[in-house]
């Protein structure tokens, strides 16, 4: 009789230490499933300008990991700037191996990260295009800015222009430093003929985020413009795009 009390006591014990053990586990579930929908019920009741931006991120990425949900995932990789101020525009400079380096962040997820970078960017290019004029600089700069103020390389774009100044063509004509042997002016007219262009324009990042012409930028500007001259498809100006900002050598007056 009593070892079947013990054997009863046993058994109880261990029904209750699992149904325990099961409610810790289904609230702890339940805990970051509602974690990770917060931003999400946020979303609804007050709409989406009342979301930082680690709650927007949080909302895309959807889910997060037993220990780590959604919103601490998206605040880690804010955090993860590459050499840049923390942000939404370390994203840019981010490679999906470097966002898979964060515990929870998979390749779908890294995927969707990227893409969100790439939309900002179509979104940013898209309301530029409305107001673009190639005789107007600042409207130039503000098209192109998102495309070119992210490389981590300098990135030379030729644009072949008709008689009324609308665009014909956009070729990269040079991916690495501005310098003569890689900027041929030989290429850039061949090019130019081959659309029949009436004008050209130049354009160029610098990674460092700076726009401020370097000599080497001032003397082939000259060397084009002069070319330019001669086979009577003028250079109009040479843009360099800096973080948010640009210089335009004509209205420096070093066109």
């Amino acid at each position: 009789m009593l070892v079947m009390v013990k054997f009863c006591h046993a058994i109880f014990s261990f029904y209750f230490s699992s149904l325990r053990e099961g409610i810790g586990k289904e609230e702890m579930k339940k805990n970051n499933i509602q974690n990770s929908e917060l931003p999400y019920d946020k979303f609804l009741s007050l709409g989406p300008c009342a979301l930082t931006e680690a709650e927007l991120i949080a909302i895309i990425l959807r889910t997060g990991t037993k220990d780590c949900p959604a919103l601490v995932l998206a605040q880690k990789i804010l955090s993860l700037a590459k050499g840049r101020e923390p942000g939404l525009n370390s994203i840019h400079h981010l490679s999906l191996e470097e966002l898979m380096e964060i515990p929870g962040i998979g390749h779908v997820k890294a995927v969707k990260i990227k893409c969100l970078a790439e939309l900002a960017v179509r979104m940013a290019k898209e309301k530029a295009l409305q107001t673009l004029r190639f005789d107007k600089p600042v409207t130039v700069a503000d098209y192109y800015m998102e495309k070119l103020r992210h490389q981590e390389k300098e990135v030379i774009l030729l644009l072949l222009l008709d008689n009324k100044l609308n665009l014909i063509e956009e070729y990269m004509i040079s991916l690495g430093t501005v310098r003569a042997s890689l900027l041929s002016t030989r290429d850039i007219f061949i090019e130019a003929l081959k659309c029949r262009a009436c004008h050209l324009m130049l354009l160029h990042n610098h990674p460092s985020g700076d726009p401020q012409p370097s000599r080497q930028d001032i003397l082939i500007t000259q060397k084009i413009k002069e070319a330019g001259e001669l086979m009577d498809i003028p250079l109009m100006d040479h843009i360099i795009i800096g973080d948010g900002c640009f210089i335009s050598l004509k209205e420096k007056a070093l066109l």
